[in-house]
């Protein structure tokens, strides 16, 4: 079982997509921008580099410490953003006559649900239960991640090692 969920992503997205899961776009979307291909493997310094500088991301106080508040408000934003693209799409798909609009029916099959957040799956990792991730804990549960994606143990991750433990999680 995965330990940190934003850590996971992390490792997931950082290569930029070291294990690209995306489903393609519903039939009449237009087809997405090529995107960059990511690394065929990712060395254990690139791993705890791309992992701070997602702790530096969500510290937005920079007081070292990932509070319950800070990890929500991320979770949000990264939440929010991804809406934003599922419903640019969705948009794009419905709009059958191409004319930039859609009908009170058609936008009705948008799905608006509120985004539900919970940081006590983040917060899982706080080690001395005061409420905050500092760098140190951060740090510590991602060498732990590393090493339980790292299968072969040769300190670097590969697309394949990172699907493997993505699909042993589900």
């Amino acid at each position: 079982m995965i330990r940190f969920p934003l850590l996971a992503a992390a490792l997931i997205a950082s290569g930029p997509a070291l294990a690209q899961t995306a489903k393609p776009p519903a039939a009449k979307a237009p087809a997405p921008a090529p995107k960059a291909q990511a690394p065929a493997s990712m060395p254990r310094a690139k791993v705890v580099a791309n992992a701070e500088a997602e702790f530096a991301r969500v510290d937005t106080n920079k007081d070292g410490q990932m509070s319950r508040a800070e990890i929500e408000t991320f979770q949000t934003a990264a939440a929010t953003a991804a809406r934003t693209r599922r419903n640019a799409a969705v948009f794009a798909a419905l709009d059958s006559d191409k004319n930039g609009q859609i009908s009170a029916a058609e936008f009705a099959r948008i799905n608006a649900a509120p985004i539900k957040v919970d940081a006590s799956e983040v917060l899982r990792v706080d080690t001395n239960k005061d409420g905050q991730i500092s760098l140190a804990e951060h740090r510590a549960a991602t060498l732990e991640t590393f090493t339980l994606f790292d299968a072969n143990k040769d300190g670097t991750l590969t697309r394949a090692e990172v699907e493997a433990q993505a699909a042993k999680s589900r």
